[in-house]
């Protein structure tokens, strides 16, 4: 009876345990060298700092299928030295729900298009017409990143996937095949992701690319920012932080060559992308999301 009793206490305090686990939240994150970041961490101010080491006490990263690590991280003892819009979408979160366990599964690579690397339905052909060598027309980010989501979602099983962000265009304003898709092609990659992971109304934050003309398809920016104005009006839960082409890059600063963000430009970024999460939903709206 003794050995029963203790069997049965022991079952208890599992299965107490269990149902007390904390919730995770995932929060998906993707694009290309604006969402990878050019952020210096080592120019942040003393009390920013204390704010991002207040925030990964409770959030953690996987970033391009790398180890899971609290944010700011790049090893278990290295601080990161660059940083994108997660850092301080991270501080955002974590200062209105500090109590709330987050991870970020971010995938990105410089220079990659949503027609090519990005696109759900790859294929070589598409990926050789938008992209610029052989590595980023071998490199399937979306399938990349679906993995990873997959791992994690097997590691952490009662975790719920509660919105996305991406910042990429950059690329696609280059050619014209992927300027004038852009549209269909954003559209794809959105309900491409609410399928494959079962959320039919993921909510899903881009930025608005605003880099100068470059090279010979001088529309191709006004186009892409105009098709990403107009995938916000027509989605539903998808919704676009605008940018000025103001080139004195007053809202989101910007580096010399007037295309990466800066430190303060991927501060500000990140605190829009957190601003407007926290604009279209709560936490009582998070686990109401299917």
């Amino acid at each position: 009876m003794k050995l029963l009793n203790t069997i049965s206490l022991f079952f208890f305090f599992v299965i107490t345990a269990f149902c007390q686990e904390e919730q995770m939240y995932i929060v998906l994150l993707g694009g290309q060298s604006n969402m990878v970041g050019r952020g210096q961490f080592d120019e942040l101010s003393p009390s920013d700092i204390v704010r991002v080491d207040n925030a990964a006490q409770k959030i953690s990263i996987i970033s391009n299928g790398r180890k899971e690590l609290p944010l700011s991280y790049q090893s278990a003892t290295k601080r990161q030295i660059n940083f994108g819009p997660e850092l301080f979408f991270g501080v955002t979160l974590h200062e209105k729900y500090p109590n709330k366990k987050f991870l970020f599964i971010k995938e990105g690579m410089g220079g990659t298009s949503l027609l090519g690397a990005w696109n759900p339905n790859w294929t070589q052909e598409m990926a050789i017409l938008s992209e610029k060598d052989e590595k980023r027309q071998t490199t399937k980010l979306y399938e990349k990143h679906c993995n990873v989501i997959q791992s994690a979602l097997a590691k952490y099983p009662n975790a719920k996937i509660v919105g996305m962000l991406w910042m990429q265009g950059e690329r696609d304003t280059r050619t014209e095949v992927a300027a004038t898709t852009y549209k269909s092609n954003l559209k794809q990659l959105i309900y491409a992701y609410r399928n494959d992971f079962k959320i039919k109304n993921m909510p899903f934050i881009f930025g608005q690319v605003n880099c100068p003309p470059r090279g010979k398809y001088l529309e191709g920016v006004n186009i892409v920012r105009d098709q990403m104005m107009s995938t916000e009006q027509q989605m539903k839960n998808v919704f676009m932080i605008p940018t000025s082409m103001e080139d004195s890059w007053h809202d989101y600063p910007k580096k010399p060559d007037n295309v990466h963000y800066s430190t303060e430009g991927q501060k500000r970024l990140g605190n829009a992308f957190g601003k407007t999460f926290l604009a279209i939903q709560s936490i009582q709206n998070i686990e109401k999301v299917k």
